[in-house]
C-alpha cells in the first residue's frame, strides 16, 4: 500500500464521529501537496510521498488532535441544537393548549395548584435549558479565543448537553406523568396532545443521542 494511503487509512481507524471524512480529505490533501513539492524539489516519487508522511507527524498524535477537534464541533452543534429544540417544543404546546383545549384541560376539568406548579416548571425547563446552552456556547467561544484545548470544550460542551437534554426529559416525564393522573383521556383521547408527545418524545430521543455521543467522543 502507498504510504500516504497507509498513513491515512491508519488514521481513520482512529477517527470517530460526523466530520471525520472531512479531516481525512483535507489530510490526504495536505500529504499529497506536500510530496508534490519534494517531488519538485528533485526527491523521488516514493521519497517525496515518504517524507510528507513523516513531516505530517505520528499517526497517534495526529489522530489525538483530529479526535478533538471532531468533538469540539459536535459539542457545538449539540448546543446550538439544544438552544433551539426545547423553545421550539414549548412554542408548540403553547399553541396546542390554546388551538384545542384552553389553558391545560379546559374549563369543565379542576386543575389542582400542584399540577399548576409542575406546569410552570415544565414550561420555565425549556427556556433555561436553552439560557444554559447559549451559555456554554459563548464560553466555549471565550476559551477558544484564550487558547484553552478542544479537548476541555468537547467535554464542556457534552456535559452541557447531557444535563439540558437530562432536565428537558425529566421535565416531560413529569407533566406526562402528572396528566396521567389528573386526566388520562387527555393523553389517551386527545389527538392534539398525542401528535404533540410524540413529537416530544422524537425531539428527546435526538437530543439524547446527541449528547450521549458528545460525551463519547470527548472521551476518546
Amino acid at each position: 500500500m502507498d504510504v500516504i494511503d497507509e498513513y491515512v487509512t491508519d488514521l481513520g481507524s482512529r477517527l470517530r464521529g460526523p466530520g471525520r471524512a472531512d479531516l481525512l480529505a483535507e489530510a490526504r490533501d495536505g500529504l499529497e501537496d506536500a510530496a508534490e513539492a519534494y517531488a519538485r524539489a528533485g526527491l523521488s516519487p516514493a521519497e517525496a510521498r515518504s517524507r510528507a508522511v513523516a513531516d505530517f507527524g505520528p499517526v497517534a498524535e495526529i489522530a489525538r488532535g483530529y479526535q478533538s477537534l471532531l468533538a469540539l464541533a459536535h459539542g457545538a452543534r449539540t448546543l446550538r441544537t439544544l438552544l433551539l429544540l426545547p423553545p421550539l417544543a414549548h412554542l408548540m404546546w403553547e399553541l396546542n393548549r390554546s388551538l384545542w383545549f384552553g389553558l391545560y384541560f379546559g374549563s369543565d376539568t379542576p386543575v389542582p395548584g400542584w399540577y399548576v406548579l409542575l406546569a410552570t416548571a415544565n414550561d420555565s425547563t425549556a427556556w433555561v435549558v436553552a439560557g444554559v446552552a447559549l451559555c456554554a456556547l459563548l464560553v466555549g467561544r471565550r476559551m477558544v479565543v484564550r487558547g484553552v484545548g478542544s479537548g476541555r470544550l468537547a467535554r464542556l460542551a457534552g456535559w452541557c448537553a447531557a444535563g439540558g437534554v437530562a432536565a428537558v426529559v425529566a421535565g416531560y416525564l413529569a407533566i406526562l406523568v402528572g396528566t396521567a393522573v389528573l386526566s388520562p383521556g387527555v393523553l389517551l383521547f386527545s389527538p392534539p396532545v398525542v401528535v404533540g408527545s410524540l413529537v416530544s418524545l422524537a425531539m428527546c430521543v435526538r437530543l439524547g443521542t446527541m449528547a450521549r455521543r458528545c460525551l463519547v467522543l470527548s472521551a476518546a
